[in-house]
């Protein structure tokens, strides 16, 4: 308890115990029900590295895929099916609701009504790319819901593209 004593000619004091246990008592309190905010991490499947079993490869349709290539700039190219043949672009365009999402939400729709499947986005980054450009379109895919996509390495026809278009 606390006490006060002021009897006789001596100093008055007060008992402060209470008070530090109730202090370690409420931060003991608050440490242990507070709750940490916890890291947003995406979830990225990796292929298998099995290079000996070739039967587990599968042949995709080239109507199917959509290619987009990062390049510097903030810009990237994109391609629906393959470079020597495609079925439409190459397109140059940036990131975000005023460039890529637009043609990602088509493709995904019209690739849905003419196959009866899905697209897949293969994104292959280059070497003047930064990472700040692959997040952005790994949240572009979470935003149009795109469930299929993989990031590839990228070749010297897809370099030559991006030369061309002057984003290399």
């Amino acid at each position: 308890m606390a006490e006060l004593n002021t009897g006789g000619k001596a100093q008055p004091k007060v008992d402060l115990t209470a008070m530090v246990d109730l202090a370690f008592l409420l931060i003991t309190f608050f440490m242990l029900t507070t709750s940490l905010s916890k890291p947003h991490a995406m979830d990225v499947n990796m292929p298998d590295k099995d290079k000996e079993n070739k039967d587990d490869n599968l042949d995709v349709a080239d109507n199917r895929t959509l290619t987009l290539v990062l390049g510097k700039n903030n810009k990237l190219a994109w391609y629906h099916g393959l470079l020597d043949n495609p079925i439409d672009g190459p397109t140059v365009t940036g990131y975000g609701k005023e460039g890529i999402r637009p043609v990602l939400l088509e493709k995904l729709k019209q690739v849905q009504q003419s196959t009866g499947k899905g697209l897949i986005v293969v994104i292959r980054p280059s070497e003047v790319s930064t990472y700040r450009n692959l997040v952005d379109i790994l949240d572009e895919m979470k935003i149009v819901n795109a469930t299929q996509y993989m990031i590839g390495d990228i070749g010297s026809a897809d370099t030559e593209l991006l030369k061309r278009d002057g984003i290399y």
